[in-house]
């Protein structure tokens, strides 16, 4: 069985940036292949890897679920439509050296979606067998695992900045954690881009008030904004980025 990571916060923290860094790390670490899993709906993971996606899973499921109604169906009529979504499935599967990605995509429009999402969690149940680890970086919503689309989790990585309102947020991400019973080993918190790699009594009191385990703490640096601004896959960061290696401690620590 696979182990599955699930990295969530809100936008604009810095999570898929450290999701990408803790897919490179494993691979680095030789637990690769690593399956990376995009399941925000606003897809850049893609870019912190510096890898084309040219296909999402969603683009397949709004196309299989409307084929019913439309004239013209995309399916061959000899075939079904579990069989043209896994023809179609393997054409979304970005492969690299030492990872392959899938993009969930956007999220479901109108209508029913069981019978699509069904197929695609049989899809995803057949792939995740072939990796010793699966990341998933999430939306703060967590729809995908919410859903029941995505496997099970075994570790919850939940990402905040150092404010009150983004512990805040993520405290209610724990919540629907336990909401959907996904009963995951681990869960702790990672606060992202502390000045100078250190919290203040109020941010610390407000993870205590949550009831969040830290697990650790990344520095802001400004040479990840840099990258991000040239169009730099951030995973090209320097060994002696301060994020990197404050990073790469806390994975090391947890033992995945």
């Amino acid at each position: 069985m696979s182990f599955t990571i699930a990295v969530a916060g809100k936008g604009g923290v810095g999570k898929t940036t450290l999701c990408g860094l803790l897919i490179q790390y494993l691979c680095e670490q030789g637990k690769r292949p690593v399956l990376a899993v995009d399941a925000d709906a606003n897809s850049n993971l893609n870019e912190v890897l510096g890898v084309e996606v040219d296909m999402t899973l969603g683009e397949i499921r709004e196309e299989v679920a409307k084929a019913e109604n439309s004239k013209e169906n995309p399916i061959p009529a000899s075939m079904s439509k579990a069989d043209y979504m896994e023809i179609m499935f393997n054409r979304c599967l970005v492969e690299d050296n030492d990872f392959d990605m899938l993009v969930m995509g956007r999220t479901q429009g109108k209508g029913c979606y069981c019978y699509v999402n069904g197929l695609l969690q049989t899809q995803l149940a057949k792939l995740t067998p072939n990796y010793p680890y699966v990341v998933v970086d999430n939306e703060a919503g967590m729809e995908h695992i919410s859903r029941g689309i995505l496997p099970k989790v075994d570790m919850v990585l939940l990402v905040s900045d150092c404010s009150r309102r983004g512990v805040q947020a993520v405290g209610r991400i724990a919540e629907l954690v336990k909401e959907c019973g996904l009963n995951p080993k681990t869960m702790g918190l990672i606060v992202n881009r502390a000045p100078d790699g250190k919290l203040n009594d109020g941010t610390k009191e407000e993870i205590e008030k949550q009831g969040l385990t830290l697990l650790g703490v990344v520095p802001h640096d400004a040479e990840v904004f840099e990258y991000d601004c040239d169009g730099k896959p951030t995973v090209k960061l320097p060994e002696s980025s301060p994020v990197k290696q404050a990073l790469h401690s806390i994975i090391d620590k947890l033992e995945i």
